[in-house]
């Protein structure tokens, strides 16, 4: 079966707070979609924890081809930013960063009570956070003449297509969203309907 959903949040978390001798790490999600998003998340925490010792983080961006980068930030190698990034993993969600915001109390941890630490911080804030699944979506355009629109809309309809966009000028252009495993079927129907032209948009 082809796999057209992924998880996601939309919205950030709700703040969470794990505390381990002393130290404290508050925990973050956070919706991006680029390296960019990721920064201004970051920025704005270390304003707002501006005392603060550490800030780790790992983040996921992309659906079918994901890309990850996980941070210590000056945590010893691993302890950090990769038992982050595996709560990433273990709640399948993408086009999210995680960030523990640690304080640090006076009692080393040592590298397993870090890894436990920050690990406990990501999951309690991905348990604060609304997960929702998405399905993987491929946009087409249409292009056709009115008298075509009747037989357009009907299709529309009746395979629950969503239109993005349309504009109608001297002929109609239609900019629809189909699921992925439903694209190939949807586009030979449009491929084979007289005097409409469709093309998939990347």
């Amino acid at each position: 079966m082809l796999e057209d959903v992924y998880k996601t949040i939309e919205k950030p978390s709700k703040e969470t707070l794990f505390k381990e001798k002393g130290s404290k790490f508050f925990g973050y999600a956070f919706p991006v979609l680029s390296e960019d998003d990721v920064k201004t998340f970051l920025d704005d925490l270390k304003k707002k924890h501006h005392s603060a010792r550490h800030w780790c983080y790992a983040y996921q961006l992309g659906i079918e081809k994901t890309r990850f980068r996980a941070n210590d930030d000056g945590e010893p190698s691993n302890s950090a930013g990769m038992p982050i990034y595996g709560q990433i993993q273990s709640f399948e969600v993408t086009n999210v960063l995680v960030v523990s915001v640690r304080y640090f109390g006076g009692t080393k941890l040592g590298v397993g009570g870090l890894i436990s630490a920050y690990k406990t911080s990501a999951q309690l804030a991905l348990e604060a956070s609304d997960i929702l699944e998405k399905t993987i979506n491929i946009q087409y355009k249409l292009i056709f003449n009115y008298d075509m629109m009747n037989a357009v809309q009907r299709i529309v309809k009746e395979k629950q297509l969503e239109i993005v966009n349309q504009k109608l000028e001297m002929n109609c252009e239609y900019i629809i969203s189909v699921r992925k495993k439903d694209a190939d079927s949807i586009f030979s129907i449009f491929e084979n309907l007289y005097k409409v032209e469709i093309k998939a948009l990347d």
